[in-house]
C-alpha cells in the first residue's frame, strides 16, 4: 500500500471507527490506559499548570475535559467528525474537526498560542515532520509538546523492529469495530530524528511501566520549540 492510500485508509478509518472507540474509552475497555497511560499523561500535563491547551486528536474528548476540570482552556481537534460530534456533546471544552495538514493555514480558528500541546496516541501516519512543523507556530517560545505513544519495543510484535506501515485489526475487541486502521511504526531513533526535524527540542524520554509486570506501557516524549 503507498502511503498516501495508507494515510486516506488510516483518517476513513477514525470515521468508520467512531462509534466503537467513543464506547471503549468511555467505558474503560483499554487495559494499558487503566493500567497506567491515562495517569501517565495526565500527570505530565498537571505537573506543567498549562494556561491553554491543545490536544491533536482529541477523540471523543476525555483528555480535554479532564484538562479543562484542572483548569486549563482546552481546545481539541481531530480529523474524524463524528468523533468531535461525541465530544462536543460531552461539553467541557471547545472541539474543532480539523486534519493536521489544515493547522497551518487555520491556526486562526484556534486562537491564542498555546503553552501546552498534547498528542495522546494520535500521531499514527507517517507524515509527522510538517504537523511538528505546524505545531511549532502554534505554541508559545515557552511551551511544550508531549507525543505519548505506543512504545516501540513492545509494538513491534514478532515483525523487524524497522520503520514502516502496520495494520491495527482491533480483534481485542471481537466485532466492534468495523474497519482495521493501517499506522505507521517508527522506531525510537526514528520518533528522536523527526521531532528534531520538526523543529522541537527533545527534553525527556519517560517510559510508563506496568504496576505489576513492569513491562513498558507506552513511550513518553517531552519537547520543547527549537530555538
Amino acid at each position: 500500500m503507498s502511503r498516501e492510500r495508507a494515510e486516506d485508509a488510516l483518517e476513513t478509518s477514525w470515521t468508520a471507527n467512531a462509534a466503537a472507540w467513543t464506547a471503549v474509552v468511555r467505558e474503560d475497555r483499554i487495559a494499558s490506559r487503566v493500567a497506567g497511560t491515562n495517569a501517565a499523561i495526565v500527570s505530565a500535563i498537571t505537573a506543567r499548570a498549562p494556561r491553554r491547551l491543545l490536544d491533536v486528536g482529541c477523540g471523543e474528548g476525555w483528555l480535554v475535559r479532564a484538562c479543562t476540570a484542572a483548569g486549563a482552556a482546552a481546545v481539541g481537534i481531530d480529523i474524524s467528525a463524528p468523533l468531535i460530534d461525541a465530544a462536543t456533546a460531552a461539553g467541557g471544552g471547545h472541539f474543532v474537526v480539523m486534519r493536521y495538514d489544515e493547522l497551518a493555514s487555520r491556526r486562526a480558528e484556534l486562537g491564542d498560542p498555546f503553552d501546552l500541546i498534547v498528542c495522546n496516541f494520535a500521531v499514527l501516519g507517517e507524515s509527522l515532520v510538517p504537523m511538528l512543523r505546524a505545531l511549532r507556530e502554534v505554541a508559545t517560545d515557552d511551551g511544550a509538546l508531549l507525543i505519548q505513544t505506543v512504545h516501540p519495543w513492545v509494538a513491534r510484535g514478532d515483525a523487524p523492529y524497522a520503520d514502516g506501515w502496520r495494520t491495527e485489526t482491533f480483534a481485542g475487541f471481537g466485532n466492534a469495530f468495523p474497519a482495521s486502521m493501517p499506522w505507521f511504526y517508527r522506531t525510537l531513533g526514528r520518533w528522536i530524528a523527526d521531532v528534531r526535524t520538526g523543529g522541537w527540542q527533545l527534553e525527556a524520554v519517560d517510559e510508563p511501566l506496568h504496576p505489576e509486570t513492569g513491562a513498558p506501557l507506552s513511550l513518553l516524549l517531552v519537547a520543547t520549540p527549537m530555538r
